[in-house]
């Protein structure tokens, strides 16, 4: 049986629901961005919705033990499907404050996924430490907000809660 989320201090709980938000909001703007090539990091010829391949350039750069796994990846349709599907899924569940720990877990996976295609962050073009980056930052944060009640908190998590305590798992 699962342990059910710790509640926090309220101090805490308005620091996890900020960090919450922020993270959703970031999940967010990326299915976005890739969606419709809002000229972020997705110039708009790119664009999911005029038929881009969301997973062609960041999977296609990857480097270290799994290089081959990811670039193989690269660009397939259903792993763009499913990598989309993720980010609004994260996106959504964070920033609403619903489902916390299924989107806080799920963001946990993507994050560290991401982190294992591009494992060496000390290597050129993303070095500032020697072992750790955002992902790890990132994965550590929604790790947190998927143990504790973030959601209630700014967030729609006690009235989600109410209407889903059969289905613990969209929790």
């Amino acid at each position: 049986m699962a342990q059910p989320p710790v509640a926090v201090a309220r101090p805490a709980a308005f620091a996890l629901a900020a960090a919450r938000i922020a993270l959703g909001l970031i999940f967010l703007w990326a299915f976005l961005d890739k969606l419709l090539g809002l000229k972020y990091t997705t110039p708009p010829a790119n664009a999911w919705t005029d038929g881009g391949e969301p997973t062609r350039g960041y999977l296609g750069s990857s480097y270290g033990p799994l290089e081959n796994v990811f670039q193989d990846m690269a660009g397939n349709g259903l792993v763009d499907f499913l990598f989309m599907m993720g980010l609004l899924a994260v996106g959504v569940t964070l920033t609403l404050g619903i489902a916390t720990r299924l989107g806080g877990w799920s963001g946990v996976a993507m994050v560290l996924l991401m982190y294992a295609s591009h494992p060496t962050p000390w290597a050129e073009p993303n070095g500032t430490h020697p072992f750790l980056d955002s992902h790890i930052v990132e994965a550590t944060m929604l790790a947190l907000i998927a143990l504790t009640t973030s959601g209630h908190t700014w967030g729609m998590g006690a009235w989600w809660n109410a209407r889903t305590a059969k289905m613990t798992w969209l929790r």
